[in-house]
């Protein structure tokens, strides 16, 4: 499922990341590499705030749809 539709307090492992290479390679280096583990701090309207890596980070839902998670 895409990390946008997760809600607040809720935990995933991050599966596959979509979108062109330039994005994924971004989102990489952000830490969104398969088997991290993520927490959602923050969810409003697809937007969310996601505590990845010992990192707090912010998303737009277009970004969050490209991140596969379970």
């Amino acid at each position: 499922m895409p990390l946008a539709v997760l809600g607040a307090g809720d935990k995933a492992v991050v599966r596959r990341v979509g979108g062109n290479p330039e994005t994924r390679n971004h989102l990489a280096d952000l830490g969104f590499v398969n088997d991290a583990e993520l927490s959602v701090i923050q969810s409003q309207g697809g937007n969310l705030i996601v505590n990845i890596k010992d990192s707090r980070l912010a998303l737009t839902k277009e970004m969050a749809s490209r991140i596969m998670v379970e």
